[in-house]
């Protein structure tokens, strides 16, 4: 007999007939007993890969610096490579809560930042023996399946394999977030400036780091991505499809290769400057959640952990957005912090900041751009220098197309937008057209926003607003004909 751990009632949406299901219980639920199906971690073991590989290159690199006598680049490639390290091995002790359990190898391991091997390895081993033996401690998972107007409740019971193979790939997340931006983006940026500055042939080692580098960083703004969007419809078990990998791996890869691209050409013209534009940055987003907070007069979150004094809260607030500001710095981060809120994520999005953002993104590149054209070195005597200016251009313009392409087409909740980007695109360009057309016609304003901005559904159906409708609407069937292709748990199985 198995003991129930917990239980949960949600809705499902997904695209299986009824048909295809097990019969129904006596009871209208239906019992779907899998605790041999366990994914396969195969984010944690590529998340420990891509923190392996450059750590290891970026150590070889600093012994050829050694050689060379190149102290300097020596110094920061091992700042950069320690720094973070060190943090992702906090990262997954505070996640996993070692400290207060009697795991003397695992935090040995972790003080040599050995950290993300043995929690991939405890992750494999927890996969491979999934299955073998029956669960001793599930989880009751209850949902509501809609499909054609048809409701059925079922059940999923999920084992305790399942579960702790969740914590790990949410741990991993994390991390590849952190070594995204607080490791990769800086490593790549000093790399490259060091290629221009040396100003001859390329060691083999670098150009292996500076690959592995922009690997894991557009690996983490995916995390990103995916993380924001689970987020927002944490009620749903969101799937994306193959194209929406493909249309944010564009996206995000242009928007980090043009941004670096632009701060190292700058830095190699005005050295000084480079570093008042980077901190102006990092400072700008690094107080904006913290100006907000003061602002709405709110006290600090008791969600980050119970044990905390106000001095720790504190202390994990400010390295939560120190992460914050380091991902905005280099692109858009897809979240918007709330430090008052409990998850520390503020759930509406904000299109508004979105678009200004991006703009003003635009308009920093092309100034740093410009001012590289006018004050750069000889060394750029036989580049051709104003194509590669609007190579840059062009390159972040496409990132903004592709961003643009994924909520219109390959976002897997696109469906509960209320107004998807061709709509917004199409109100700001007829929208003085409506506006005279409705004060020729007098009509009552309705008491929903018409602005072109992308929202949810209201909760309330659409056919209710219109008065001729004097039978109640059939919710079922609406919801039916709303059918996604995004199925609920309460598991993370990314």
């Amino acid at each position: 007999m198995c003991e129930v751990a917990m239980e949960e009632q949600e809705r499902e949406i997904s695209d299986i007939d009824p048909q295809e299901c097990p019969s129904v219980a006596e009871n209208g639920v239906m019992l779907v007993v899998n605790h041999s199906h366990v994914h396969a971690p195969f984010s944690v073991v590529l998340a420990t890969l891509l923190y392996c590989a450059e750590f290891i290159t970026a150590a070889v690199l600093c012994g050829t610096y050694h050689n060379t006598g190149d102290g300097k680049w020596m110094g920061f490639t091992i700042t950069f490579m320690v720094v973070p390290a060190m943090l992702i091995q906090l990262a997954l002790t505070f996640i996993h809560r070692d400290l207060g359990r009697d795991r003397p190898l695992v935090l040995f391991l972790h003080l040599l930042l050995l950290g993300p091997v043995i929690r991939c390895f405890e992750a494999l081993v927890v996969y491979f023996k999934a299955g073998h033996r029956e669960e001793p401690y599930v989880t009751i998972s209850r949902k509501i399946q809609l499909k054609k107007g048809q409701e059925l409740p079922m059940e999923l019971e999920i084992g305790q394999s399942e579960r702790t193979l969740a914590t790990h790939r949410n741990a991993f997340k994390r991390t590849a977030v952190i070594q995204a931006f607080l490791g990769s983006t800086p490593q790549l940026t000093l790399q490259l400036y060091a290629t221009i500055q040396e100003k001859s042939f390329l060691p083999a080692c670098r150009v292996v780091l500076m690959i592995i580098t922009l690997i894991s960083i557009i690996y983490g703004a995916l995390v990103c991505s995916v993380l924001a969007i689970q987020i927002r419809y944490d009620e749903y078990k969101v799937r994306l499809r193959p194209a929406a990998y493909l249309c944010m791996i564009a996206w995000r890869g242009l928007e980090i290769a043009t941004r670096i691209t632009a701060l190292v050409l700058f830095s190699t013209a005005c050295t000084e400057w480079v570093i008042l534009v980077g901190f102006v940055n990092l400072l700008f987003f690094f107080f904006l959640p913290w100006t907000e907070f003061w602002a709405r007069k709110g006290s600090l979150t008791e969600g980050v952990e119970k044990n905390f004094s106000k001095l720790g809260t504190t202390v994990v607030l400010c390295m939560f957005t120190l992460l914050y500001a380091c991902i905005n710095v280099f692109c858009w981060s897809a979240v918007q912090l709330d430090l008052t809120h409990k998850e520390l994520i503020e759930r509406k999005q904000r299109w508004g900041r979105l678009a200004l953002y991006y703009c003003g993104r635009f308009v920093e590149n092309f100034l740093l751009i410009t001012l590289w054209y006018f004050f750069k070195s000889d060394f750029f005597e036989y580049v051709c220098a104003p194509l590669l200016v609007v190579q840059l251009l062009v390159g972040y313009s496409l990132a903004v197309l592709f961003m643009l392409l994924f909520y219109q087409f390959c976002h897997p909740c696109r469906r509960l937008f209320r107004y998807n980007v061709h709509d917004c695109l199409h109100c700001v360009c007829c929208y003085k057209g409506r506006d005279g057309a409705r004060g020729r016609q007098r009509k009552p304003q309705p008491t929903y926003s018409t602005a072109g901005t992308m929202v949810l559904v209201p909760e309330e159906p659409l056919e209710l607003l219109d008065p001729r409708n004097s039978e109640p609407p059939d919710l079922t069937s609406q919801l039916g004909e709303r059918e996604t292709a995004i199925i609920e748990d309460i598991m993370e199985a990314a």
